[in-house]
């Protein structure tokens, strides 16, 4: 059999709460790997993106009859473990005032050392005026790119691979930012760039846009007559003042214009009928703060005024702002997104980006990696490496204010395979993966943000055990528990620094953050004995299975299913079982057990359907490793494949907690079907398919799947998906609709999660739904 991997980050340094002050190298990471850099200069920031390759630990496994072992001893495990190290590729996108160009360009000439870079791709302004400098400092040809074909290019590619880029701003909601989930089809839709002046470009595929329409009255507008007015010449100290100022001592507003009478009109008194205009009449000085939030109010309102007519003159509905006159300041967002909702009556929607600065620079970068192809791969935030959105509240986390306009950070990874849409979605531009959102839900979040601080001394203690023979693995583990902590607190303060919030989100950061430390799969020695032992029962199971009556059987299948999804080490109460109990095994986990009725109780309903003839062919999302998969999953998939139904069983491509990986489900399937003519019959004739999800998440994203595995399921004609697990089934996809049959099932394994759902510990949901006709 082939190896297969799971892999863990070689870059080190931490990119949170970064100022000028820190070292260089701890910000302008894997320099020494850069293959392609771009530039995008501004008036007052540089965006560099380079391209990098990262060294990873890779946890690899392997079947020892390839490596000529014999496993047929009791003592012997399945497969064999090993660690090497494997290359895959990331972007990196760092923003620096141009007040350091001088020194940021000498660090990184100093740490070229194997780029293969002769040109470097550059646009803004800068582009032109810094030519030479950039020439000088870092011996490479500029080549000057079109703005706004480069902002249009990083534009698609972060809506494309970004989760949660987008957001809907609301500054009197809790909480204010209201993130969107990946439409499908990102196209048509209006870019609305506001730097000096504003472009209003039309954008309708990845490579058709046409410039619509523009204005001279911008962010340049609101700088000049704002420092005219006020004497304050920085941009940012003028938003300032704009955000402590009231306009209404300034401008005239409808109820004085008309007095009572204009609720006779049906007009709002609070509206504003001149900007400015009580200025003209009124004997008195201004204080600044009320004219630069009169100044705002005016230049805002001017362009959602403009952006919502160019929107409905094109039959447009979603319009994306970015410029430097947004920078994800709320003063301004709130401005234009009430303009838009007033102008156009809520049917055109303001949306703003958490990576707008760097459209510029990712498209210079695209540009200049044509021959690459980087748009056939799919892309992912590194969470580890990543600063995120700050909060619009100063007192909430000065350390993050004191970061803003000198280092920010993004980091993504390059997937190894293309990701997509599970074609079976009922309606894919409105599926949300998560079914809890803790960003707005503050009780949730603060249960499990806590819950995740209480867990991390364990993981810690997994991570080191997982890696007896490194001499340093203490060292780096200690290094991942002061990193993840710090995002854990960051999320404390600013629920939304990386988008919607959610128990799925924490658990990815945790393993970007445990592979950025180079803990591939803290989990594989322990996976690997679990599935020895299990293995070495199915034939007994499989035995008093066949032993049982039809009806009868069908229910001990599934509580198959739900006793080895008891076996799960991310969930405390079952760890604390496991480690306290090591005879405790699934006859032991069928007796933990809720009885019938369950919690969530389908049962009889889907008894019923397995009356009636078999489905075409079957999804199947396993969990866990061990007892899960072996015991409980593959017994599951025997008697579907008995009743005529093709099976696709599908495992994550990358190791998280205890789940099974594709790789492991490989040799697990080949050691069943020497035990088993039934599986191995079907794993011949091609009857059971085993692919990959392209994930390494305990839950599941259903709109980020592996491309071969969604072409699979629409070529198979799948008619049936069981989505098995805590993570997979109630934290994601508890509500996901679907165009065909499903199965979610799981055991509740948090005692808190179980209380809110109106169980207790170990609960069993089992929802079998029926799509309307």
């Amino acid at each position: 059999m082939a190896e297969c991997g799971a892999s863990g980050s070689g870059s080190s340094g931490d990119s949170l709460d970064k100022s000028i002050t820190l070292p260089p190298d701890e910000i302008f990471r894997n320099l020494e790997n850069a293959k392609r850099f771009a530039i995008d200069i501004g008036g007052s920031l540089t965006k560099l993106a380079y391209y990098s390759t990262v060294q990873h630990k890779v946890a690899r496994v392997r079947s020892f009859e390839s490596s000529g072992r014999d496993t047929e001893q009791d003592h012997e495990p399945p497969y064999e473990i090993s660690v090497q190290e494997e290359v895959t590729a990331r972007l990196h996108f760092v923003k620096f005032e141009n007040t350091y160009i001088e020194a940021c360009l000498d660090f990184i000439k100093d740490h070229l050392v194997n780029t293969e870079t002769k040109v470097i791709q550059a646009t803004g302004g800068g582009a032109y005026k810094f030519k030479d400098l950039i020439e000088e400092k870092l011996r490479l040809k500029v080549d000057k790119e079109d703005v706004m074909t480069c902002l249009i290019k990083g534009c698609n590619f972060v809506l494309r691979n970004i989760p949660h880029e987008a957001f809907a701003y609301q500054k009197d909601s809790d909480p204010e930012f209201r993130f969107q989930t990946n439409h499908p089809d990102i196209f048509p839709y209006l870019l609305v760039n506001i730097g000096s002046g504003v472009s209003i470009v039309k954008v309708e595929t990845e490579d058709r846009f046409e410039w619509v329409g523009g204005s001279s009255i911008g962010g340049g507008t609101f700088w000049g007559l704002g420092a005219l007015l006020t004497k304050t010449k920085k941009f940012d100290e003028l938003l300032h003042l704009a955000s402590k100022g009231q306009h209404t001592s300034v401008d005239m507003l409808v109820q004085d214009v008309y007095g009572g009478a204009h609720q006779t009109l049906g007009l709002s008194g609070d509206l504003i009928a001149s900007s400015f205009g009580k200025s003209a009449a009124a004997d008195k000085e201004f204080s600044k703060e009320d004219m630069a939030k009169s100044l705002l109010h005016m230049i805002s309102n001017d362009i959602g005024q403009l952006a919502c007519l160019y929107a409905k003159l094109h039959c447009l509905d979603r319009v994306y702002f970015g410029g430097f006159f947004i920078r994800g300041h709320p003063v301004t967002m709130r401005t234009i997104t009430y303009s838009i909702n007033f102008f156009s009556k809520g049917e055109v929607q303001a949306l703003f980006l958490r990576h707008e600065g760097y459209l510029g620079a990712i498209g210079a970068f695209l540009k200049g990696a044509e021959q690459d192809n980087p748009n056939q791969y799919s892309w992912g935030e590194n969470y580890a490496g990543s600063s995120g959105l700050m909060s619009s509240s100063p007192e909430l986390c000065p350390t993050q204010r004191v970061r803003s306009g000198t280092f920010d950070l993004l980091e993504m990874d390059r997937l190894e395979r293309p990701l997509a849409n599970l074609p079976l979605l009922l309606d894919p531009s409105s599926y949300v993966p998560d079914t809890v959102d803790l960003t707005d839900d503050a009780l949730a979040r603060k249960y499990w943000l806590t819950c995740f601080e209480e867990a991390l001394d364990g993981v810690v203690k997994r991570a080191v055990a997982s890696q007896p023979g490194s001499v340093d693995a203490a060292e780096r583990a200690e290094k991942f528990r002061q990193k993840y902590w710090r995002k854990l607190q960051t999320l404390r303060h600013q629920p939304f620094a990386y988008g919607t919030l959610t128990v799925r989100s924490l658990l990815d950061t945790r393993e970007h953050c445990l592979n950025e430390f180079n803990f591939p799969d803290p989990y594989s020695k322990v996976k690997q004995k679990e599935n020895g032992v299990a293995l070495k029962c199915f034939p007994r199971v499989i035995r008093c299975l066949d032993a049982l009556g039809w009806e009868e059987r069908q229910l001990a299948l599934v509580k198959g299913l739900l006793a080895g999804n008891v076996f799960d080490w991310g969930a405390k109460a079952v760890s604390d079982v496991l480690e306290s109990d090591p005879q405790f095994g699934f006859e032991e986990a069928k007796s933990k057990l809720q009885e019938r009725p369950w919690l969530v109780d389908s049962y009889g309903k889907w008894l019923q359907r397995l009356k009636g003839p078999p489905h075409k062919c079957a999804l199947i999302f396993a969990d866990n490793s061990g007892i899960d998969v072996i015991l409980g999953v593959f017994p599951f998939v025997r008697e579907l494949l008995s009743r005529g139904t093709e099976v696709i069983l599908a495992c994550n491509s990358g190791p998280a907690l205890n789940d099974v990986t594709y790789c492991e489900s490989l040799i697990v399937a080949e050691r069943i079907a020497a035990m088993d003519p039934v599986v191995h019959s079907a794993l011949k004739e091609e009857r059971l398919l085993l692919m990959q999800t392209g994930s390494s998440s305990p839950c599941l994203d259903l709109s980020r799947l592996d491309k071969g595995l969604a072409v699979l399921v629409r070529e198979r004609g799948a008619d049936l998906v069981v989505i098995e697990g805590m993570g997979r089934a109630v934290h994601t996809n508890y509500y996901a609709a679907l165009r065909c049959e499903s199965l979610k099932l799981a055991v509740i394994k948090n005692p808190w999660l179980a209380e809110r759902l109106g169980g207790r510990l170990f609960s069993v949901i089992f929802k079998y739904e029926v799509p309307a006709e």
